[in-house]
Formats: structure tokens, sequence, C-alpha cells
């Protein structure tokens, strides 16, 4: 109910480039920024802590990005993981990206996902009822996830 009743963001022409500019990264879901890159929940979640990782300027594919660019993109990906594993404690994860819209890809700008994924954490509801069950509100994960995302930071 939290993530039904809760107030919907106002649309973005370039949400991407848009979220971080906000200045309120709970609102737009960020959970960790590096100098190039950032992480944010995905609205639309497969999965509890689904995360999205994009770099701060706006490219539409891996190749376009400069080489500190994609080490840091892979390095906020990696820092993802491990945030994950510590705050969430998955069985696996799907990680990848939807080049072009015959992938999947809904916006153009470059981002991957990190999909926590547990042992039998799917059922028939996105089969049947096209749909998914998140146990977990976003505000929440968001919560959990920011707050562990801090401490693995100043640890490291």
């Amino acid at each position: 109910m939290d993530y039904i009743e809760a107030p919907r963001m106002p649309e973005l022409k370039r949400p991407f480039t848009e979220l971080p500019l906000l200045g309120n990264d709970r609102e737009a879901l960020i959970v960790y920024r590096s100098r190039l890159s950032y992480l944010m929940l995905n609205r639309f979640p497969y999965n509890p802590g689904h995360l999205l990782a994009i770099p701060l300027r706006e490219v539409s594919d891996i190749e376009e990005l400069t080489d500190e660019e994609n080490a840091d993109l892979f390095a906020i990906m990696t820092f993802a993981k491990k945030l994950l594993r510590t705050a969430m404690k998955p069985d696996g994860y799907n990680i990848g990206f939807n080049l072009g819209a015959a992938s999947g890809g809904s916006i153009s700008h470059l981002h991957g996902h990190l999909v926590p994924r547990w042992n039998g954490d799917n059922n028939f509801m996105p089969v049947v009822g096209q749909t998914r069950v998140l146990p977990q509100a976003l505000e929440s994960t968001w919560e959990r996830l920011s707050a562990e995302a801090a401490r693995l930071a100043t640890s490291a």
C-alpha cells in the first residue's frame, strides 16, 4: 500500500540526467554517487533492491564512454554488488545492460541493471498476472541501501 499510495514524481523529459540535479537523493531514489556515475533504485523493480548504475554524462551506448567513465561505471557496479550482498544477502545476481529498443531498453541514457535474486523468488505472478509482487516498499529499500552504502564508502 505504501507504494500504491506514494506521491508520484513529475514526468521528466530526461530522467537520468535530471534526477541527480533535484538536490534530493531520497526523492530521486539515488543511494550512492561516485565522481562520474550514480546508483539509484529502479522505480519499477524486478525484485527488491533492483539498482541502476548510471553515468552522469548522457550517453546511449557503452562505446561512447571515456576510459575514465567506463572505469567509474564498472567500479560503481562492483560497489553495487557488494552493497546488495551486505545489505540484502541475495543468493545470486542478474547484472547487465539493455542496449537499444530491441533489447528492451526503454530509456536511451545508458544504464546497467543489478538485480538481486533469491532461490525461489520467481512465482506465477509475472507470468499469469503480468505483475510483480514486492515485499518491501521502495522507500524502505532506499533507507536500507543508502545507509549501507554510506557505511561501505567510509570503511573503504
